[in-house]
Order: C-alpha cells, then sequence, then structure tokens
C-alpha cells in the first residue's frame, strides 16, 4: 500500500491517529456540486486533492477536509424528489418503520439532513410529528412549502441540545445518506445520543465501502464525502461514544448501502442475528486487515483504461454520445478520466436547478431532458448508474432510432 508523504498527512476524523496510508489517488477534482454558470466558465476554479487515506488504526476510509461542510451544503443543488426509485424507496421505508416500531401520534421523528422533505412527508397522512433538520436554505425551504418543520442548521452535538431543551427528542432519528458528509464525525454521533431518547432508535443508511471496493464504485468518493464505512468500522464509532447498533440489514440502494437500527447502549433492543452474520462477512472479506485495502488503487486504474477505450473507439466511429443525469458520482469519473466534450456532447438532467449549467471541471453543458429526443445520440451514457433500471426504462425510446445505453461502473457495459 503506498504511503502518503509524511509533512502532508492528515490525521483520522475518528481515532486521531496519522493517516500514512493511501486508499486510492484520484487526481485533482472541483467540488462535484459545484456547477457553473455559463458567465462563469471563463473564471478561475478550485481543484483539490482527491486522494482517500485508510486509518490503520480504526480502518476508516476518509479524506482531508480541503473545504468546510459549510461551504459545500449552505446551498446544495441535489434535490432528493427528483429521483423516483428513491422517493419510493423512502415509501417503503416509512410503511416498515412506523410498524416495527409502532409509531403514532405521540411519537416524535426526526430526520437530519432531510433535503426537501422527500421522506419526512410519508409521515404526515399518518399523523405523526417530524421534524427536519437541514442546512441548505434553499432545500430546505422546498421542505416548508411541502409543510414539513424544517430546522436549517447543521447537526451536531451543540444543535442536539439545542432541539432537546426544546422538547424535540426523537422516538425515531433518522439519517439517510448523510454520515459520509460529516467532517466532525465524533460531535454528530454525539448529539445522535443526545437528540434519542432512551427507548428510541437511530435508523442510518450510507454505501456500504465492501460494495464500493467489490463492485469498483470509485466515482462515489468525492469531496463532499469525508468518510466511507464498513460495518465494523461504524460499531466501533457507535461504541465509542455510548449507542449499540442492534441490526443491520443489506440493501440496493446506491449501489449497496446499510441500514443500520442503533439505541443507546443500555437500551432494552436485543441483538438481531444480522450482526453476527454482517461482522463475519466483513472478516472473511478481510475488511479487519489493512492490507485488503491495497489492490483498489490499480483496479481503478484499469476501469478508467477500458472506459477510455470504448469512448475513444465510439468517437472515431463517428458516434455521438450524450450524458444522462449530473450527479456528484458523474463529476468524480468523468474529472479523474479526462472525459470532456470531446468524448460526451452534453448531459441531461431532471432537475431544473442544474438545467442551462456546466458540469464542474469538465465544463459539459446540462440540458433538459428534451435535449436527448432532438439530438438523437447513438449512445446515452447513464451517470446515475445506482439508478440505471429506471433511467433506462424512462429513456427506452432511444431504441426507435438505434440508440443504445453505456453503464461505465462497475465495468463499462452497453445495452441494447
Amino acid at each position: 500500500m503506498n504511503r502518503a508523504p509524511s509533512n502532508s498527512n492528515p490525521h483520522c476524523r475518528f481515532c486521531n491517529t496519522t493517516l500514512t496510508h493511501t486508499f486510492v489517488d484520484l487526481g485533482m477534482s472541483p467540488l462535484c456540486e459545484s456547477y457553473v454558470k455559463r458567465d462563469d466558465l471563463n473564471k478561475v476554479e478550485c481543484f483539490y486533492p482527491l486522494r482517500a487515506f485508510v486509518c490503520e488504526a480504526c480502518l476508516l476510509v476518509q479524506l482531508d477536509e480541503y473545504v468546510s461542510s459549510e461551504d459545500i451544503f449552505s446551498e446544495y443543488a441535489y434535490f432528493s424528489s427528483y429521483a423516483d426509485s428513491w422517493v419510493q424507496h423512502a415509501r417503503q421505508y416509512t410503511e416498515m418503520i412506523v410498524d416495527r416500531l409502532g409509531l403514532g401520534s405521540n411519537s416524535q421523528v426526526v430526520e437530519i439532513a432531510s433535503n426537501d422533505g422527500y421522506l419526512l412527508q410519508h409521515f404526515l397522512p399518518k399523523g405523526i410529528p417530524v421534524l427536519g433538520v437541514e442546512p441548505a436554505a434553499n432545500i430546505a425551504a422546498v421542505a416548508v412549502e411541502k409543510g414539513i418543520p424544517t430546522a436549517g442548521k447543521f447537526f451536531g452535538e451543540r444543535t442536539a441540545r439545542e432541539l432537546s431543551a426544546e422538547g424535540q427528542c426523537a422516538d425515531l432519528l433518522i439519517g439517510n445518506n448523510v454520515l459520509a458528509q460529516v467532517p466532525d464525525l465524533n460531535d454528530f454521533v454525539k448529539g445522535m445520543k443526545v437528540l434519542l431518547k432512551h427507548d428510541g432508535t437511530i435508523t442510518m443508511e450510507f454505501p456500504h465501502l465492501l460494495r464500493l471496493m467489490e463492485d469498483n464504485q470509485f466515482d462515489t468518493i468525492y469531496h463532499e464525502h469525508f468518510s466511507y464505512f464498513s460495518f465494523i468500522t461504524t460499531e466501533k464509532i457507535f461504541g465509542e461514544h455510548g449507542l449499540r447498533i442492534y441490526d443491520v440489514e443489506e440493501l440496493p440502494t446506491h449501489g449497496g448501502s446499510l441500514r443500520i437500527y442503533a439505541c443507546h447502549r443500555d437500551g432494552a433492543r436485543t441483538a438481531d442475528k444480522a450482526v453476527l452474520r454482517m461482522q463475519e462477512k466483513e472478516e472473511s472479506a478481510r475488511l479487519n486487515r489493512l492490507e485488503s485495502y491495497s489492490s483498489f488503487s490499480e483496479q481503478v486504474k484499469e476501469t478508467k483504461r477500458k472506459i477510455l477505450d470504448f469512448l475513444i473507439t465510439a468517437k472515431r466511429q463517428g458516434k455521438a454520445i450524450a450524458g444522462y443525469g449530473a450527479p456528484g458520482k458523474g463529476n468524480t469519473l468523468l474529472n479523474y478520466c479526462g472525459i470532456r466534450t470531446d468524448f460526451i456532447d452534453y448531459t441531461v438532467d431532471r432537475n431544473p436547478y442544474k438545467q442551462g449549467k456546466f458540469l464542474p471541471g469538465t465544463h459539459i453543458p446540462i440540458h433538459a431532458p428534451e435535449k436527448i429526443k432532438e439530438m438523437r445520440p447513438d449512445y446515452l451514457f447513464i451517470l446515475p448508474w445506482n439508478f440505471k433500471e429506471e433511467i433506462m426504462k424512462q429513456n427506452s425510446y432511444i431504441r426507435e432510432w438505434g440508440g443504445r445505453f453505456v453503464v461505465p461502473i462497475p465495468e463499462i457495459e452497453v445495452y441494447s
């Protein structure tokens, strides 16, 4: 495993160990959600090292913090409601968790990083009180318009104590795809413990590091995601702050995620057998051994070569290639591979907030989805590959002119 230069080593955000082992180096990249306006195309654009480390002590995979979370998340371009399958996932979760925990009108549900209310909206018809905590003012405003009370704050121990003093302690505390976006991990988990009622439950969903490694999902690494979690390391983090994981599920979302259920260490919940099975699964994959993290970098380099081989061949054949989506993961892939408008003419996205802008770094223009029918590309290059089934179904009409779909991860594959 490569060692980083000693004069630039950060420290682990959980255990404070000096980070010397590089997990993967993806070069220099802009912030993945910093979409560029037309008037700013000729202005200076900031790029930062996109190098992930693995801590030799706790095995947390992580990036150094080059930009504060306030700079990244005070205004944000990702609106969860534009992904139909994700909204459906939230609806199914709501039905399950209300039944499992017996939630009702006397319960309190709090979601951290509640985005535009895509999840909490499903509790409202059931008469269950909710509160969202969302630091991005532009997104929180959308949730408020839906009738979802939302605190426009970053979450941590201080915010948790403020909410607790207001009587907002949670029977159910939700955090979906937020744990990775927390630079001060210890403060965040402390806050969850403070806000959770004595007999309450935390559920958190986050991409599983095991799936990232085995399925080659290097594009899910970007500056807005500070950490990448195995179950083993997550247990250590929660345990350090008096919380106990009593159940875990594997989910297909975002290329493979975990949903953990946690309570106070002295809580009455008994541990499910799934906890032991997940521990054994990760130990079998040797995620508890530092040397197991050493081969990922070369695997990523080979994937880059295969993607570029396909694009070079297609362009030499005179094929037109359009992108679909403008997700953060897509910007990591495009910048790492050096893919600009010489390969992908434009991309489309359903989110009006992104339309008319340009992808960071590569400056590929973003249009509304109607552009596809207008231009009739030979290939539609799907950047949010985790939604590939949904996207291929929505855009099946490209087959009318012989158009085909391209999915780059885990290995580049063409679908007719």
